[in-house]
Protein backbone atom coordinates (compact mmCIF):
# COMPACT_ATOMS: atom_id res chain seq x y z
CA UNK A 1 0.00 0.00 0.00
CA UNK A 2 1.48 3.33 -1.10
CA UNK A 3 1.48 6.41 1.14
CA UNK A 4 4.02 8.72 -0.48
CA UNK A 5 4.78 11.57 -2.85
CA UNK A 6 4.87 10.32 -6.44
CA UNK A 7 5.61 11.77 -9.86
CA UNK A 8 2.67 12.46 -12.17
CA UNK A 9 3.93 9.68 -14.44
CA UNK A 10 3.94 7.16 -11.58
CA UNK A 11 0.47 8.22 -10.42
CA UNK A 12 -0.91 7.78 -13.94
CA UNK A 13 0.61 4.30 -14.04
CA UNK A 14 -1.19 3.43 -10.78
CA UNK A 15 -4.46 4.81 -12.17
CA UNK A 16 -4.12 2.80 -15.38
CA UNK A 17 -3.41 -0.36 -13.36
CA UNK A 18 -6.84 0.01 -11.75
CA UNK A 19 -5.81 1.16 -8.28
CA UNK A 20 -8.26 3.14 -6.14
CA UNK A 21 -6.51 6.31 -4.97
CA UNK A 22 -7.00 9.25 -2.59
CA UNK A 23 -4.80 12.07 -3.90
CA UNK A 24 -3.42 15.47 -2.90
CA UNK A 25 -1.56 17.85 -5.17
CA UNK A 26 -1.35 21.23 -6.82
CA UNK A 27 -4.21 21.95 -9.22
CA UNK A 28 -1.93 21.93 -12.27
CA UNK A 29 -0.54 18.53 -11.29
CA UNK A 30 -3.98 16.99 -10.71
CA UNK A 31 -5.13 18.27 -14.11
CA UNK A 32 -2.53 16.00 -15.75
CA UNK A 33 -3.98 12.79 -14.33
CA UNK A 34 -5.82 10.19 -16.38
CA UNK A 35 -9.42 9.14 -15.70
CA UNK A 36 -9.80 6.38 -13.15
CA UNK A 37 -11.03 5.38 -9.72
CA UNK A 38 -9.70 8.30 -7.69
CA UNK A 39 -10.58 11.56 -6.02
CA UNK A 40 -8.11 14.35 -5.34
CA UNK A 41 -7.86 17.68 -3.60
CA UNK A 42 -5.68 20.73 -4.18
CA UNK A 43 -2.74 21.41 -1.86
CA UNK A 44 1.05 21.66 -2.45
CA UNK A 45 2.15 21.02 1.18
CA UNK A 46 3.07 17.57 2.46
CA UNK A 47 4.55 15.49 5.25
CA UNK A 48 6.89 13.38 3.13
CA UNK A 49 9.67 10.86 3.76
CA UNK A 50 12.20 13.70 4.03
CA UNK A 51 10.01 15.89 6.24
CA UNK A 52 7.72 18.84 5.61
CA UNK A 53 7.80 19.73 1.91
CA UNK A 54 6.32 22.23 -0.53
CA UNK A 55 5.97 20.65 -3.98
CA UNK A 56 3.82 21.75 -6.92
CA UNK A 57 4.99 18.98 -9.27
CA UNK A 58 4.37 15.78 -7.32
CA UNK A 59 1.19 14.24 -5.94
CA UNK A 60 0.72 12.60 -2.57
CA UNK A 61 -0.79 9.16 -3.09
CA UNK A 62 -2.80 7.24 -0.53
CA UNK A 63 -3.57 3.89 -2.12
CA UNK A 64 -6.80 2.29 -0.93
CA UNK A 65 -5.80 -1.20 0.29
CA UNK A 66 -6.63 -4.13 -1.97
CA UNK A 67 -8.53 -5.87 0.83
CA UNK A 68 -11.25 -3.19 0.54
CA UNK A 69 -14.17 -5.21 -0.82
CA UNK A 70 -16.14 -2.39 -2.43
CA UNK A 71 -15.94 1.37 -2.92
CA UNK A 72 -18.04 4.19 -4.35
CA UNK A 73 -17.48 7.89 -5.03
CA UNK A 74 -20.21 10.34 -4.01
CA UNK A 75 -20.55 14.09 -4.58
CA UNK A 76 -22.42 16.34 -2.15
CA UNK A 77 -23.39 19.99 -2.21
CA UNK A 78 -23.97 21.97 0.99
CA UNK A 79 -27.54 20.70 1.34
CA UNK A 80 -26.83 17.06 0.43
CA UNK A 81 -23.82 16.59 2.71
CA UNK A 82 -26.08 15.84 5.67
CA UNK A 83 -26.55 12.40 4.07
CA UNK A 84 -22.85 11.49 4.16
CA UNK A 85 -23.08 9.20 7.21
CA UNK A 86 -26.20 7.50 5.89
CA UNK A 87 -24.24 6.65 2.74
CA UNK A 88 -21.36 4.92 4.53
CA UNK A 89 -20.89 1.15 4.53
CA UNK A 90 -21.94 -0.80 7.63
CA UNK A 91 -18.30 -1.88 8.08
CA UNK A 92 -15.84 0.46 6.46
CA UNK A 93 -14.56 4.02 6.31
CA UNK A 94 -15.01 7.11 4.16
CA UNK A 95 -12.43 9.58 2.82
CA UNK A 96 -13.68 13.14 2.31
CA UNK A 97 -12.41 16.22 0.45
CA UNK A 98 -14.02 19.64 0.95
CA UNK A 99 -12.93 22.87 -0.82
CA UNK A 100 -11.89 25.55 1.67
CA UNK A 101 -14.19 28.54 2.22
CA UNK A 102 -16.98 27.04 0.10
CA UNK A 103 -20.62 26.81 1.17
CA UNK A 104 -20.16 23.08 1.70
CA UNK A 105 -17.19 23.81 4.01
CA UNK A 106 -19.29 26.22 6.08
CA UNK A 107 -22.23 23.81 6.19
CA UNK A 108 -20.10 20.86 7.29
CA UNK A 109 -18.28 22.88 9.92
CA UNK A 110 -21.45 24.17 11.53
CA UNK A 111 -23.73 21.16 11.14
CA UNK A 112 -21.75 17.90 10.99
CA UNK A 113 -22.34 16.89 14.64
CA UNK A 114 -26.09 17.13 13.96
CA UNK A 115 -26.06 14.99 10.79
CA UNK A 116 -28.23 11.85 10.81
CA UNK A 117 -26.19 8.81 11.93
CA UNK A 118 -23.25 11.06 12.92
CA UNK A 119 -20.23 8.92 13.81
CA UNK A 120 -21.77 5.73 12.42
CA UNK A 121 -18.59 5.01 10.46
CA UNK A 122 -15.13 6.65 10.44
CA UNK A 123 -15.13 9.75 8.23
CA UNK A 124 -11.66 11.20 7.71
CA UNK A 125 -10.18 13.65 5.25
CA UNK A 126 -9.29 17.24 4.76
CA UNK A 127 -10.11 20.73 3.56
CA UNK A 128 -8.47 21.43 0.21
CA UNK A 129 -6.42 24.58 -0.24
CA UNK A 130 -3.87 26.39 -2.36
CA UNK A 131 -0.28 27.58 -2.14
CA UNK A 132 -0.27 30.49 0.28
CA UNK A 133 1.14 32.72 -2.47
CA UNK A 134 -2.05 32.01 -4.45
CA UNK A 135 -4.55 32.97 -1.75
CA UNK A 136 -7.24 35.15 -3.30
CA UNK A 137 -6.06 34.30 -6.83
CA UNK A 138 -6.84 30.58 -7.08
CA UNK A 139 -9.73 28.67 -5.52
CA UNK A 140 -9.36 25.35 -3.68
CA UNK A 141 -10.83 22.47 -5.69
CA UNK A 142 -11.72 18.80 -5.63
CA UNK A 143 -11.32 16.34 -8.52
CA UNK A 144 -13.33 13.22 -9.41
CA UNK A 145 -11.34 10.82 -11.57
CA UNK A 146 -14.38 8.73 -12.50
CA UNK A 147 -16.65 11.51 -13.76
CA UNK A 148 -13.87 13.89 -14.77
CA UNK A 149 -15.54 16.69 -12.82
CA UNK A 150 -13.68 19.43 -10.96
CA UNK A 151 -15.52 21.44 -8.33
CA UNK A 152 -14.99 24.29 -5.90
CA UNK A 153 -18.53 23.93 -4.50
CA UNK A 154 -18.96 20.22 -3.71
CA UNK A 155 -17.46 17.69 -1.34
CA UNK A 156 -16.24 14.42 -2.85
CA UNK A 157 -16.26 11.29 -0.71
CA UNK A 158 -14.71 7.89 -1.36
CA UNK A 159 -16.75 5.37 0.65
CA UNK A 160 -14.91 2.07 1.27
CA UNK A 161 -16.19 -1.26 2.58
CA UNK A 162 -14.04 -3.61 4.67
CA UNK A 163 -14.25 -7.40 4.99
CA UNK A 164 -15.75 -8.77 8.21
CA UNK A 165 -12.36 -9.55 9.79
CA UNK A 166 -11.17 -5.92 9.64
CA UNK A 167 -12.34 -2.64 11.17
CA UNK A 168 -11.36 1.01 10.80
CA UNK A 169 -10.53 3.34 13.69
CA UNK A 170 -9.99 7.08 13.66
CA UNK A 171 -7.65 8.98 15.98
CA UNK A 172 -6.24 12.47 16.33
CA UNK A 173 -3.07 14.03 17.72
CA UNK A 174 -3.85 17.38 19.30
CA UNK A 175 -0.97 18.97 21.17
CA UNK A 176 -3.10 21.73 22.59
CA UNK A 177 -4.67 21.71 26.04
CA UNK A 178 -6.81 24.41 27.56
CA UNK A 179 -4.66 26.97 29.32
CA UNK A 180 -5.33 28.46 32.74
CA UNK A 181 -6.75 31.70 31.32
CA UNK A 182 -10.23 33.16 31.07
CA UNK A 183 -13.35 31.19 30.20
CA UNK A 184 -14.71 32.43 26.87
CA UNK A 185 -18.30 31.86 25.72
CA UNK A 186 -19.92 33.04 22.49
CA UNK A 187 -23.57 34.03 22.15
CA UNK A 188 -23.94 32.64 18.63
CA UNK A 189 -22.29 29.99 16.48
CA UNK A 190 -20.25 31.20 13.54
CA UNK A 191 -16.95 31.78 11.77
CA UNK A 192 -16.38 35.16 13.39
CA UNK A 193 -17.27 36.94 16.61
CA UNK A 194 -17.64 40.59 17.50
CA UNK A 195 -18.29 40.01 21.20
CA UNK A 196 -17.31 37.39 23.75
CA UNK A 197 -18.48 36.64 27.28
CA UNK A 198 -15.33 36.63 29.44
CA UNK A 199 -15.83 34.98 32.82
CA UNK A 200 -19.49 35.99 32.59
CA UNK A 201 -18.96 39.56 31.31
CA UNK A 202 -19.64 40.47 27.67
CA UNK A 203 -17.12 42.65 25.82
CA UNK A 204 -15.65 43.36 22.39
CA UNK A 205 -13.60 40.36 21.30
CA UNK A 206 -11.16 42.53 19.32
CA UNK A 207 -10.55 44.66 22.43
CA UNK A 208 -10.11 41.53 24.54
CA UNK A 209 -7.50 40.10 22.16
CA UNK A 210 -5.59 43.40 22.17
CA UNK A 211 -5.81 44.02 25.91
CA UNK A 212 -4.62 40.51 26.73
CA UNK A 213 -2.00 40.48 23.97
CA UNK A 214 -3.17 37.03 22.90
CA UNK A 215 -0.79 35.00 20.75
CA UNK A 216 -3.20 34.12 17.94
CA UNK A 217 -1.00 31.22 16.87
CA UNK A 218 -2.50 29.37 19.83
CA UNK A 219 -6.08 28.21 19.19
CA UNK A 220 -9.12 28.35 21.40
CA UNK A 221 -9.78 24.90 22.87
CA UNK A 222 -13.13 23.44 23.92
CA UNK A 223 -13.94 20.13 25.58
CA UNK A 224 -16.45 18.21 23.44
CA UNK A 225 -17.45 15.28 25.66
CA UNK A 226 -13.83 14.60 26.56
CA UNK A 227 -12.36 15.40 23.12
CA UNK A 228 -10.24 18.53 22.79
CA UNK A 229 -11.36 20.52 19.73
CA UNK A 230 -9.39 23.54 18.46
CA UNK A 231 -10.69 26.70 16.82
CA UNK A 232 -7.82 28.54 15.13
CA UNK A 233 -7.56 32.29 14.67
CA UNK A 234 -7.53 33.53 11.08
CA UNK A 235 -7.43 37.29 11.66
CA UNK A 236 -8.26 40.14 14.02
CA UNK A 237 -10.30 42.53 11.89
CA UNK A 238 -10.08 45.84 13.76
CA UNK A 239 -11.76 47.79 10.96
CA UNK A 240 -14.94 45.71 11.17
CA UNK A 241 -14.64 44.96 14.88
CA UNK A 242 -14.55 41.18 14.70
CA UNK A 243 -12.26 38.20 15.10
CA UNK A 244 -12.33 35.64 12.26
CA UNK A 245 -11.68 31.90 12.71
CA UNK A 246 -10.68 28.93 10.53
CA UNK A 247 -13.49 26.88 12.10
CA UNK A 248 -16.70 27.97 13.78
CA UNK A 249 -17.16 28.61 17.46
CA UNK A 250 -20.34 27.18 18.95
CA UNK A 251 -22.91 29.03 21.00
CA UNK A 252 -22.74 28.30 24.73
CA UNK A 253 -19.55 26.20 24.52
CA UNK A 254 -16.81 27.10 27.02
CA UNK A 255 -13.43 27.88 25.43
CA UNK A 256 -10.03 28.73 26.81
CA UNK A 257 -6.97 29.70 24.83
CA UNK A 258 -4.46 26.88 24.51
CA UNK A 259 -1.41 26.66 26.72
CA UNK A 260 1.94 27.17 25.00
CA UNK A 261 3.35 23.99 23.45
CA UNK A 262 7.08 24.79 23.45
CA UNK A 263 9.08 22.65 21.01
CA UNK A 264 6.42 21.55 18.53
CA UNK A 265 8.43 18.92 16.65
CA UNK A 266 9.62 17.33 19.89
CA UNK A 267 6.12 17.35 21.39
CA UNK A 268 4.50 16.19 18.17
CA UNK A 269 6.87 13.25 17.80
CA UNK A 270 6.29 12.31 21.44
CA UNK A 271 2.53 12.18 20.86
CA UNK A 272 2.65 10.08 17.70
CA UNK A 273 1.36 6.51 17.88
CA UNK A 274 4.08 4.00 18.69
CA UNK A 275 2.27 0.69 18.18
CA UNK A 276 0.74 -0.83 15.05
CA UNK A 277 1.93 2.08 12.92
CA UNK A 278 1.97 -0.23 9.91
CA UNK A 279 -1.84 -0.20 10.17
CA UNK A 280 -2.10 3.56 9.50
CA UNK A 281 -3.86 3.87 6.13
CA UNK A 282 -4.14 7.68 5.91
CA UNK A 283 -3.10 10.79 7.82
CA UNK A 284 -3.13 14.57 7.39
CA UNK A 285 -1.79 17.53 9.35
CA UNK A 286 -2.70 21.22 9.49
CA UNK A 287 -1.06 24.03 7.50
CA UNK A 288 -0.95 26.16 10.67
CA UNK A 289 1.17 23.53 12.42
CA UNK A 290 3.43 23.50 9.35
CA UNK A 291 3.82 27.30 9.40
CA UNK A 292 4.00 28.11 13.10
CA UNK A 293 6.36 25.25 13.88
CA UNK A 294 8.48 25.74 10.74
CA UNK A 295 8.13 22.10 9.73
CA UNK A 296 9.60 22.48 6.23
CA UNK A 297 12.49 20.01 6.06
CA UNK A 298 11.73 18.63 9.53
CA UNK A 299 10.58 15.05 9.92
CA UNK A 300 7.44 14.30 11.90
CA UNK A 301 8.08 10.65 12.62
CA UNK A 302 6.59 7.96 10.40
CA UNK A 303 3.28 9.75 9.76
CA UNK A 304 2.99 11.02 6.18
CA UNK A 305 0.28 12.78 4.19
CA UNK A 306 -1.01 16.14 2.99
CA UNK A 307 -0.72 19.31 5.06
CA UNK A 308 -4.12 20.89 4.82
CA UNK A 309 -6.44 23.87 5.38
CA UNK A 310 -8.44 21.85 7.92
CA UNK A 311 -8.83 18.26 9.03
CA UNK A 312 -11.88 16.02 9.21
CA UNK A 313 -12.23 13.38 11.89
CA UNK A 314 -16.00 12.89 12.00
CA UNK A 315 -16.29 16.72 12.09
CA UNK A 316 -14.10 19.71 11.20
CA UNK A 317 -10.87 20.15 13.18
CA UNK A 318 -8.05 22.72 13.23
CA UNK A 319 -4.36 22.50 14.15
CA UNK A 320 -4.73 18.75 14.56
CA UNK A 321 -3.30 15.61 12.98
CA UNK A 322 -5.92 13.04 12.03
CA UNK A 323 -5.14 9.44 11.10
CA UNK A 324 -7.07 6.35 10.06
CA UNK A 325 -5.97 2.83 10.98
CA UNK A 326 -7.21 -0.49 9.65
CA UNK A 327 -7.03 -3.25 12.25
CA UNK A 328 -7.78 -6.94 12.41
CA UNK A 329 -10.60 -8.07 14.67
CA UNK A 330 -9.18 -10.25 17.43
CA UNK A 331 -10.37 -13.85 17.39
CA UNK A 332 -10.12 -14.08 21.20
Amino acid sequence: MINALQSIEDVNALIESGKTLFLAGDEQALKQLKPGNWIGGTIPYFMAETGGEVNRDKIFVTEVPEYVTSSKISAYDAEQLKNVYNDTYANGFSLILIPAMSDVHFSFALNAPEYPSFGKSPLVGWITGVHLDDLGKVTPKVFNGVSGSVSEKEAYVLHCELPANLYASLDIVNLFDQGEGDTLVFKKSGWDADTVVVNGKEMSFVEYVEQKGLDTRLPLVADYSGAKINVSFQSVDKENGKVVFYAPVFEGMEYRQAANVGNYVKEFTAHLPRENTENIAFSCNCILNFLYSELEGKQTGHVKGPITFGEVAYQLLNQTLAYLSINEISSN
